[in-house]
């Protein structure tokens, strides 16, 4: 049986509660870049209705193709009854406080940029103590809510589109490619190249000193 992916917020609307933001990052994992959040609120009348059709197939980012992501980012994007921010952390702070606590501010930055704020919050995964407003917390929630997909394809593609910058910049590391993942090519270029400024030193296997016994050995 098919699920009902409004039926979160159908729920809370029910309640009274009518700005419902959907939360979810990209980019916890990879050794280079920031980490970005999304924060998205979809009108009531989809919640009640369902997705326009340009919308239709709207889901988790990581199971869309690159070309599914970029429509429903611009369909997301272009339509004036959708509200969303979007919060960027950059390297340093990933470094200086930890990626747990980078995500977690990168969430509460992108519902800061909701004006009014939301009333309530569906996060993907597990709660999050730094978001101060009423939420539900939804493992695989991007896959459970149409809210936290749409949050989960504006933050990827926002994040993608950021690493395809950086290629620019540093076009050995093929940054356009593996988005900052560990790839084996990355993961040559590094041990050829070294970290560059927004490689993270506080992941394996560039932090000290894990980089010199990697780059020793290659």
């Amino acid at each position: 049986m098919e699920i009902d992916r409004f039926e979160f917020e159908q729920n809370l609307l029910r309640g009274g509660t009518v700005r419902i933001a959907g939360v979810d990052e990209a980019g916890r994992g990879p050794l280079a870049g920031p980490v970005v959040a999304a924060a998205v609120v979809l009108p009531m009348e989809w919640i009640q209705r369902g997705l326009p059709q340009g919308l239709r197939g709207l889901n988790d980012s990581k199971q869309l193709t690159a070309a599914e992501r970029e429509r429903f980012f611009e369909r997301l994007i272009s339509s004036p009854e959708v509200e969303l921010g979007v919060g960027i952390v950059d390297v340093a702070i990933i470094d200086s406080i930890n990626i747990l606590q980078a995500t977690h501010r990168a969430m509460k930055q992108a519902l800061a940029e909701l004006h009014p704020c939301a009333q309530h919050v569906l996060v993907d995964g597990l709660r999050v103590a730094a978001i101060e407003l009423p939420q539900t917390a939804l493992v695989r929630g991007d896959s459970r809510s149409f809210s936290i997909a749409g949050a989960s394809v504006i933050a990827k593609v926002s994040r993608d589109r950021l690493m395809a910058e950086y290629d620019q910049l540093y076009p050995m590391y093929a940054f356009a490619k593996n988005k900052g993942y560990g790839t084996a090519q990355h993961l040559a270029a590094l041990a050829e190249h070294g970290p560059c400024p927004i490689h993270r030193r506080s992941f394996a296997p560039i932090r000290q000193p894990e980089l010199e016994l990697f780059q020793s050995q290659s």
